[in-house]
């Protein structure tokens, strides 16, 4: 019985909890970083539809590129009062790749440190390498787009 309930409390616990992190942490992880990792940042929230719908691509990504210099990093946008529910989705849909939610204040003001031209708008998607942020998209992706995109930021060198 014990172990029974030791091992549905593994089942319950993700292997990485969801880490809060300030727009400063965020951006000293993925884009201040002085490194040639290809780092693909997609924000998105658990109440969005169109989100949680691109993130088994995310998840593919993440799986397919491990082997190279790629990182998938999900920014969850939920409120902070909803953490165990970030958690729980992150559980329940066995999602492998780095899962943070952001606790940086406003969006109007945040925002547009990240990417001026972003609206606000979720699915949104950039790409950085070598601090340089190398593409941006407010919407959802295919499969084969996301892939596309990471192959051919991939094969152009970092400068």
């Amino acid at each position: 019985m014990l172990l029974l309930v030791f091992s549905l409390f593994f089942l319950i616990i993700p292997a990485e909890p969801v880490q809060e992190v300030t727009l400063e942490q965020l951006q000293s992880k993925v884009i201040q970083t002085n490194n040639d990792t290809l780092y693909v940042v997609n924000f998105w929230a658990t109440w969005c539809k169109p989100c949680v719908a691109e993130l088994p691509y995310f998840e593919a990504a993440g799986e397919n590129y491990k082997s190279q210099k790629v990182k998938v990093l999900l920014v969850s946008l939920d409120f902070l009062r909803d953490k165990q529910k970030v958690d729980k989705f992150v559980v329940d849909r066995s999602i492998k790749n780095e899962v943070v939610l952001l606790n940086a204040g406003n969006p109007n003001v945040w925002i547009d440190k990240i990417e001026p031209q972003w609206g606000g708008a979720i699915p949104a998607t950039i790409l950085y390498r070598t601090g340089e942020k190398l593409f941006f998209r407010e919407g959802e992706f295919e499969q084969t787009e996301l892939d596309s995109l990471i192959q051919t930021t991939l094969s152009h060198k970092a400068k």
